[in-house]
């Protein structure tokens, strides 16, 4: 098994663990084309070709595993074969085949993944995963206008501990509430994936994209856990401090963080 299946099956069961991944919730791709020998790029399609209800001229040809449509995080921990597919994006760019064994129709989502990753891999990026789950305090904040504020939102989050912004560093974008799998939800989520690794959907979740599955994960648990800390904060009665402007500047200057974005860690 390819080892971003494997690593895709271990996240998936950190998803169920968090209560992130409630029945079927949330999904996953991950572009695996530069790890496929052409032997396996050459094998015939088992089912499809399928519309993707879009073009996506940048993956002609490439790769994906995906999670199945309705199916469950902790099944896929156990078993991601039968709970995901391998699918390869057709000469069209506007429909894909399922090229794995068994023909595990991929998520819902498929349309709006891979628009994320055709602009990936059109940027140029060395980004190869996305994620969509359901962080609970971060889902929380999300139904508090104050906080769909980005610039707020990301300096609070990194006020709350110095690992947020050293492994969180664009901090995190907000999308205002759309309906699930919406064309409108998918376009804005492309807009800001273009400034932020992790966005917030308004009273739904977040979608996040790295270098591999782990890191998407990754950058999205670090998140949350400050917005954890900061409710653990208010639940004690009190408004956490957070770091002050001039140690969080300390942190980027030790981690050597980008500094445009935000413009500053001021409130």
């Amino acid at each position: 098994m390819l080892k971003e299946i494997e690593q895709t099956a271990e996240v998936a069961l950190y998803l169920w663990q968090k209560g992130w991944a409630e029945r079927n919730g949330g999904n996953i791709t991950v572009n695996i084309t530069d790890s496929l020998d052409p032997e396996d790029k050459a094998v015939p399609a088992i089912a499809g070709p399928f519309s993707i209800g879009l073009t996506l001229p940048h993956l002609k040809g490439c790769f994906f595993y995906a999670k199945g449509t309705g199916k469950r995080m902790r099944d896929l921990a156990r078993d991601p074969m039968s709970n995901g597919s391998i699918i390869r994006i057709c000469s069209d760019c506007s429909s894909y085949e399922i090229v794995s064994s068994p023909a595990v129709m991929p998520t819902s989502e498929l349309p709006s993944h891979l628009a994320l990753h055709n602009y990936l891999v059109g940027s140029g990026s060395n980004y190869k995963a996305s994620l969509h789950t359901h962080p609970i305090e971060l889902v929380a904040m999300s139904h508090s206008r104050e906080w769909l504020n980005e610039q707020r939102l990301t300096r609070t989050l990194w006020s709350m501990i110095p690992e947020t912004l050293a492994f969180a560093p664009l901090g995190i974008g907000v999308v205002p509430y759309a309906m699930p799998s919406s064309i409108e939800l998918a376009e804005a989520t492309l807009e800001k994936i273009r400034q932020y690794d992790v966005v917030l959907w308004e009273k739904h979740g977040t979608v996040a994209v790295g270098v591999d599955i782990m890191d998407a994960f990754d950058q999205t648990d670090v998140l949350n856990k400050a917005a954890s800390i900061y409710m653990s904060a208010r639940n004690m009665g009190f408004e956490p401090e957070g770091m002050t402007s001039e140690a969080m500047k300390q942190v980027q200057d030790v981690f050597n963080l980008p500094k445009t974005r935000p413009s500053n860690y001021g409130k």
